[in-house]
C-alpha cells in the first residue's frame, strides 16, 4: 500500500501529466506570463461551467472576497453576517476593510449557515451575508436568499471549498453554487477539487455593471490604462496557473465523482456507529466532499487525531478555534456571541483523508484504524 495523504496531488499529475506540461511549455513559448491568452479562455470556460454571466479571476480565494466586499460599496461600520464556523479567510476580510463581523450559528447537520439564526441576527445597519459552502456541502440558499430578499442584503456566497456543487431549489430548478448570490467567490488552493499549482481564485456574477466594478477594483481601481476611477488592489490569476486549471476544469466532474465514491466508502463502513456521525447529505444540493468530516461523541477527538498519526494515517481538525474566539476580532468590541453548537463541533468533527486518487486497500486500512481506536 502506498503512503496515504490527505490530498495526493503527485498522483494526480501523473495521470495528466501531458496534458499539464504541454500547457505550461506553451506559457514559456509564448512568455505571456499575466494575462495571456489561457487567463481569458479559463474565464471563459468557468463561466460556462457554472452558468455564471460573468467570471472575474484574481490570485487568491482571500482576494475575491476582499474585491466583492469593495466592489459593492461597503463602509466601514457595516454590518457582513457570517458563520464562525469557517476558515479565518472568510471574517479577515471583513475585518480588514473595517467592517463589523456578526458570527451566526450554524446547522449541526450541515454545518453551514442557520438560516434562522440569519434572520434573527439581522438589524439597521446589516448589509451583507456571507454563506459558506463548509466542506464541499451547500448552505440554504433558498432560505438565505428569501431572508435577504425580504431585507434587501447583498449576499456573497464562499463557494471555495464547494466548486462544482448543484443545488436544487423547491420548484425543481437547480444552480451552481456560488452562482446563487450577488457574488460568488472561490479559491483554487492547490488542495481545493478544482486546485491549480499555486495560489489562484475567482469572483462570479450575473450582474453587468457588478462585474465591470469587480474587474477595475482587480486592477488597481482602473477600466482605462493609468485612469484610476476607484481604489483597487492588484489582484490577478497569472498564465501558467490558468493554462492548468483550464485542464483540469475539464475533468472537475469526474474529481467529484471520485470523492462521491470516496465518501460512499466511509459512509457505509461507519454506518450506525453509535459514537459516530458521517457526514449530512441534504436532498436540496450535491455534497462535492472537499473534506470528509466526522462528528464524534464521546471519543477523545485529539487522541484519535494521535493514534491515526502514529499509524501514518493524516487527519485535520476543520477548524479547533472558531472566528468569535479568534484574537484579532479583539479590537472590535464585539458582542460575545453564545454559539453552542459552533464550540460543540469545534470539540468533536476530525475530517478523514479524501480525494481523487484515494485507493481501496487505503480505506479499509483508515477505517479499521479509526474504528479499532474507537471499539477499543
Amino acid at each position: 500500500m502506498k503512503p496515504i495523504q490527505m490530498v495526493d496531488l503527485k498522483t494526480q499529475y501523473q495521470k495528466i501529466k501531458s496534458e499539464i506540461d504541454a500547457a505550461v511549455i506553451g506559457v514559456l513559448e509564448s512568455s505571456a506570463f499575466i494575462n495571456g491568452k489561457p487567463v481569458q479562455d479559463f474565464a471563459d470556460n468557468l463561466a460556462q461551467y457554472l452558468g455564471a454571466k460573468h467570471v472575474i479571476p484574481c490570485a487568491n480565494g482571500t482576494d475575491a472576497l476582499q474585491i466583492a466586499m469593495m466592489a459593492l460599496g461597503l463602509q466601514p461600520g457595516d454590518e457582513v453576517i457570517t458563520p464562525s464556523f469557517t476558515y479565518i479567510a472568510t471574517t479577515e476580510v471583513v475585518a480588514l476593510l473595517r467592517l463589523t463581523p456578526v458570527f451566526v450559528e450554524v446547522d449541526a447537520k450541515t454545518f453551514c449557515m442557520d438560516p434562522d439564526a440569519l434572520r434573527k441576527a439581522i438589524t439597521s445597519k446589516t448589509k451583507a451575508i456571507v454563506p459558506v459552502h463548509l466542506y464541499g456541502h451547500a448552505a440554504n440558499m433558498e432560505a438565505i436568499m428569501q431572508i435577504a430578499n425580504e431585507h434587501h442584503l447583498f449576499v456573497i456566497e464562499d463557494n471555495a471549498q464547494a466548486i462544482g456543487g448543484d443545488y436544487t431549489f423547491s420548484d425543481g430548478s437547480k444552480k451552481k453554487t456560488g452562482t446563487i448570490g450577488t457574488i460568488g467567490t472561490t479559491s483554487f488552493f492547490p488542495s481545493k477539487n478544482l486546485g491549480g499549482y499555486g495560489d489562484g481564485g475567482a469572483i462570479c456574477t450575473n450582474d453587468d455593471a457588478l462585474a465591470a466594478q469587480m474587474k477595475m477594483v482587480a486592477n488597481h481601481g482602473q477600466s482605462k490604462r493609468y485612469y484610476h476611477d476607484v481604489v483597487g488592489c492588484n489582484s490577478r490569476l497569472d498564465t501558467l496557473q490558468a493554462a492548468i486549471l483550464n485542464i483540469k476544469l475539464k475533468k472537475l466532474d469526474e474529481y467529484i465523482d471520485a470523492r462521491r465514491a470516496a465518501a460512499d466508502y466511509y459512509d457505509a463502513a461507519f454506518a450506525n456507529h453509535a459514537k459516530i456521525t458521517t457526514p449530512y447529505r441534504a436532498d436540496y444540493c450535491k455534497h462535492v466532499f472537499h473534506q470528509y468530516t466526522l462528528t464524534l461523541e464521546g471519543v477523545n477527538r485529539d487522541g484519535l487525531n494521535e493514534y491515526l498519526a502514529s499509524k501514518n494515517i493524516p487527519s485535520m481538525i476543520y477548524y479547533p478555534v472558531p472566528g468569535h474566539k479568534q484574537k484579532m476580532f479583539d479590537s472590535f468590541n464585539l458582542e460575545p456571541a453564545d454559539l453552542k453548537i459552533t464550540d460543540w463541533l469545534t470539540e468533536r468533527v476530525i475530517s478523514l483523508p479524501i480525494h481523487t486518487e484515494l485507493e481501496e486497500e487505503q480505506q479499509a486500512y483508515i477505517t479499521s484504524t479509526v474504528l479499532e481506536y474507537i471499539n477499543r
